[in-house]
């Protein structure tokens, strides 16, 4: 009879082995299928952009427009295509992806803006590449939970260009339609003038947003334009600019890179987000801006000492920064410089509510008293498991990791406004202020 369980026990184990070695293998096919589907997308958007090159006067073309088909090709491009690009098994994780805290947090500012404008019937969201509805995922459902009065007056619109992430949005988000909530997905451009009363918000959008790229040349300024080289594929080569707005962009700045700068000086400028940013502030009637990116003042964006600029690419959670490479399956991003953002709000009329890191931005907002919750016990009478120690643990390091000077709690919170009263305008927002245990 003990010969008959060890056998039985062995058969038994043998299957789980197999089934095991089953699913390993359907995994592994799996991903390799998806690693083959994103090599030929590369060949396909690499043919696009050569054709594209070579039918363009001169046969180059600027790198805004390199990277604009690289990203944003609607078929080909790297956010276009369909597949797990974001997140721990993509390229790249951004704040929402460290847990619902983060999403729950900002709600918690559309609160206090809400609250501020007056509490309106109508309060507009408009969030801008809201990459897999995430953040819009978990600040609903805070809103539902502990604002119901806020939630009452609610409408959300997204602004995507990508049909793969708009599709995931709209999976996410499809519960709430459900129940009512206006959801609605438009293109900036076709959203009426002055509609919003409320919060136009992005986060890790205006980096994303195309660059030109510059470099210095005997004391003057040249673009670097893309070509096609027999031996080396995608270069760039410096010509003249192709637009006098980027020699604008640095005046503006208060900036004369020909004096103190040294040859071979080469950065980016994002016209993109100052076209943008107009577009937003005409959507806005009455209410708030607010911007989340990775990126610095123009003076530390263009300190003399980032000869090569902030330009980076993003493969399978590693970075480098070179742009002629797995293109369609790399992101591509540079810093983004908020005194541009500042300034140009200065002429569309925006003001200036503040400016601060994400880190104390979040921890004004709760974040603190989150960390400190999890060093109460739940429930005292119950001892703590390995599991649930576990979990806190877990959970203790994705908020330290959105709080972080040495990663995301470095990033830059931008807030403009407009349309404010003069009370409201002075009437602190509780994300700018000073956060608890600083």
């Amino acid at each position: 009879m003990l010969h008959g369980v060890q056998q039985g026990l062995e058969q038994l184990r043998q299957r789980r082995l197999t089934v095991l070695i089953v699913c390993h293998s359907l995994r592994f096919y799996a991903v390799d299928k998806f690693m083959a589907r994103r090599l030929m997308t590369s060949q396909q958007i690499e043919s696009v952009i050569k054709e594209r090159i070579n039918q363009s006067l001169h046969q180059r073309i600027t790198f805004a427009e390199f990277m604009e088909l690289a990203l944003y090709h609607p078929q080909l491009g790297y956010y276009a295509t369909p597949g797990s690009i974001i997140g721990p098994q993509g390229d790249f994780v951004t704040s929402p992806h460290m847990g619902h805290d983060f999403g729950e947090v900002i709600a918690e500012q559309f609160v206090d803006m809400w609250e501020a404008l007056g509490k309106p019937d109508d309060f507009t969201l408009m969030e801008m590449g809201a990459g897999q509805g995430l953040v819009a995922g978990d600040a609903i459902a805070h809103l539902h939970t502990h604002h119901q009065s806020c939630f009452k007056c609610l409408s959300y619109i997204i602004v995507e260009k990508s049909p793969a992430l708009k599709a995931e949005q709209k999976k996410r988000l499809g519960k709430w339609q459900q129940q009512g909530l206006s959801i609605v997905w438009k293109n900036l451009e076709d959203i009426e003038a002055e509609r919003i009363t409320g919060c136009a918000f992005s986060n890790e959008l205006v980096d994303a947003f195309p660059v030109h790229w510059v470099e210095l040349h005997a004391g003057q300024l040249k673009e670097m334009w893309v070509v096609v080289s027999e031996d080396k594929g995608f270069c760039a080569v410096a010509a003249e600019l192709s637009t006098n707005q980027l020699a604008k962009y640095f005046e503006n700045i208060d900036l004369n890179l020909g004096e103190t700068y040294l040859e071979g000086y080469r950065t980016e400028v994002n016209l993109a987000a100052i076209s943008w940013l107009a577009q937003v502030e005409a959507k806005l009637a009455r209410g708030y801006i607010l911007t989340i990116d990775y990126g610095y003042t123009a003076k530390r964006y263009y300190s003399p000492s980032r000869r090569e600029g902030t330009l980076q690419c993003y493969y399978r959670h590693s970075h480098h920064s070179d742009p002629f490479i797995h293109i369609g399956e790399q992101d591509i991003t540079a810093h983004v410089d908020f005194t541009t953002l500042e300034k140009h709000g200065d002429e569309l009329g925006l003001q200036t509510i503040g400016f601060t890191q994400q880190g104390l931005f979040l921890m004004a907002l709760g974040l603190g008293d989150r960390l400190q919750q999890l060093s109460q016990p739940t429930d005292p009478a119950q001892p703590a498991t390995g599991q649930t120690i576990q979990k806190i643990m877990m959970r203790r390091e994705a908020l330290q990791q959105l709080i972080s000077p040495m990663g995301l709690g470095n990033f830059c919170v931008l807030i403009q406004s407009k349309g404010l009263t003069q009370k409201e305008f002075v009437r602190p927002l509780k994300g700018l202020t000073i956060p608890p245990l600083f």
